[in-house]
């Protein structure tokens, strides 16, 4: 007796079942150079006087005038921003007692008209100023290979670069 093999539908399972997937690979690369502007800035200081004390008698005497209770203080202020002050005589008002007095006069910066240029030393009182960058030899590349290149330049300068790798898979 003969034996028959039957098979049914295997061969479908058995066949090998073709892999699918996506896969993307992006290379990103940039290089960012920068010459740094020269600038100048500056503050002007103001005027300011202030007095306090207990104990004493504080006078001035007006050109010409006689010797009045005042304090003191700005007495003008110039076009050109720079004040004149009132400065009191000061005497002890009884001699033995205690006594105090403080004065404090800031004598403001003068208003100059002409505009800072980068390096200008002019008379105000505060002043920053910082040179323009200069390029130089300033440069920068990023070869297919992913090989980075920054070639520093002058002072006030800068270079960045930046290489993104990014593969899927779905």
């Amino acid at each position: 007796m003969k034996k028959a093999l039957i098979f049914f539908g295997m061969i479908g399972l058995m066949s090998p079942m073709a892999a699918r997937a996506d896969l993307t690979h992006r290379l990103t690369s940039s290089v960012q150079l920068q010459v740094d502007a020269g600038y100048t800035q500056v503050s002007r200081a103001g005027n300011s006087y202030s007095t306090s004390g207990s104990g004493v008698d504080t006078t001035i005497t007006p050109s010409g005038g006689t010797a009045a209770s005042n304090l003191g203080g700005i007495s003008e202020v110039s076009n050109a921003g720079v004040a004149t002050f009132a400065l009191p005589d000061v005497a002890q008002s009884t001699q033995g007692n205690s006594y105090s007095f403080t004065q404090n006069i800031t004598t403001g910066d003068a208003i100059v008209t002409t505009a800072a240029d980068v390096g200008d030393v002019l008379g105000y009182s505060n002043i920053v100023s910082t040179a323009p960058g200069t390029a130089g030899d300033l440069a920068g590349t990023i070869a297919t290979s992913g090989a980075m290149t920054l070639t520093a330049g002058g002072s006030g300068t800068s270079a960045t670069g930046q290489l993104v790798t990014e593969i899927t898979i779905r």
